[in-house]
């Protein structure tokens, strides 16, 4: 049976979907191709229909779960203070959903180690979609008016919610993991989120009028 251009285009972005979620709950040296297909809903054999190889897969699927950030990150943009945008941001990502929603989160925590070990094209691509992804954040948190200066304190910032959303995902227990997480959180708010004091407002209230909900799995 001959399909449609259209059907392949949604075919393939079925397998892309899935692997994107599957590589976050599992990483990608423990998916298989056999588990993407077994998620989309396809066969095996209809892989090579739509991809060389696994490794033009994990480029996509990094490519497209980067890409689910950008609406999160246009709304952190539109919000009217950088001390307002940072709160969201570090709020949202050191949360217990995120920390507990793998499949719809942070692809840098799941997947970084497994791209460190690897030397082909889903490296590339992961690096390609990772770059674009920084100075995506880059623009909307607008940390610097150096552009420079600017790209080195998100990554300052971005190392530090990674490196604590994965030490608080590995450890034993939710109260050992939501101490870490709000340390984190109220570390991370001290060094980057602290505003200027206002009239009638003292240091350390709440500025949760100023921004909406904080929950965006996606915000990074």
């Amino acid at each position: 049976m001959r399909y449609s251009t259209a059907h392949k285009v949604l075919t393939r972005r079925r397998i892309v979907d899935a692997a994107s979620r599957a590589f976050r709950e599992r990483g990608i040296a423990e998916t298989g191709v056999d588990e993407v297909m077994r998620r989309a809903g396809l066969t095996h054999g209809g892989f090579y229909a739509h991809f060389r190889d696994k490794a033009e897969l994990v480029a996509e699927a990094c490519a497209a779960g980067f890409a689910e950030a950008a609406p999160n990150l246009d709304r952190i943009a539109r919000l009217p203070t950088r001390e307002a945008r940072l709160r969201v941001l570090i709020d949202s990502y050191l949360g217990a959903r995120h920390r507990d929603n793998r499949g719809s989160g942070c692809l840098i925590v799941a997947v970084a180690a497994d791209m460190a070990r690897l030397q082909n094209s889903a490296r590339s691509g992961y690096v390609r979609a990772f770059t674009d992804h920084l100075e995506r954040l880059a623009e909307a948190l607008q940390l610097a008016a150096d552009p420079t200066e600017n790209r080195e304190r998100v990554t300052h910032l971005m190392s530090a919610l990674v490196g604590a959303l994965l030490i608080a995902r590995g450890v034993d227990g939710p109260r050992r993991s939501n101490s870490i997480l709000q340390a984190m959180r109220r570390r991370l708010k001290a060094e980057f989120a602290t505003p200027a004091p206002r009239r009638g407002v003292t240091r350390g209230e709440s500025d949760c009028e100023f921004y909406p909900s904080h929950d965006l799995l996606r915000a990074f």
